[in-house]
């Protein structure tokens, strides 16, 4: 079996705020994946460095991300991530701020693998997804 990170927890473990202890234990013994959508992310976050210094530390961590497996995202995906969509919309939330979120949600439904979070709101309410939260 497997697990997800959301992105907020490679930024986590990334930063210190997340103990690698915590993120293990919760993990269990299931196999850890990096979705696509969150490596866009990451490269996003070191694009946006105006610090020269802090671009290079932050592209170091990101490597570090590149023993991970990667889910890529596929037409099975698309489909989930389009009934997640519709899903949060009619609940009365916006999906667009959420689009990445989703997208994650989507590969993890797609897998049948748990999503780990640290912020498990942003995830409540999806029909089909299982979540672990730090």
């Amino acid at each position: 079996m497997g697990v997800i990170f959301a992105t907020g927890v490679w930024v986590g473990l990334a930063s210190g705020q997340v103990a690698n202890e915590t993120v293990m234990k919760t993990a269990g013994n299931d196999s850890v994946f990096v979705s696509v959508i969150s490596l866009g992310e990451l490269v996003f976050g070191v694009e946006s460095c105006s610090d020269a210094s802090e671009r290079a530390r932050q592209m170091a961590i990101y490597r570090q991300f590149e023993s991970v497996p990667v889910l890529e995202v596929s037409r099975k995906t698309a489909s989930s991530f389009g009934l997640l969509a519709a899903a949060t919309k009619q609940a009365g939330r916006s999906p667009r701020p959420r689009f990445n979120d989703l997208w994650i949600a989507a590969q993890a439904i797609e897998h049948s693998f748990p999503l780990l979070t640290t912020n498990p709101s942003d995830f409540q309410n999806l029909p089909g997804l299982v979540l672990k939260a730090i």
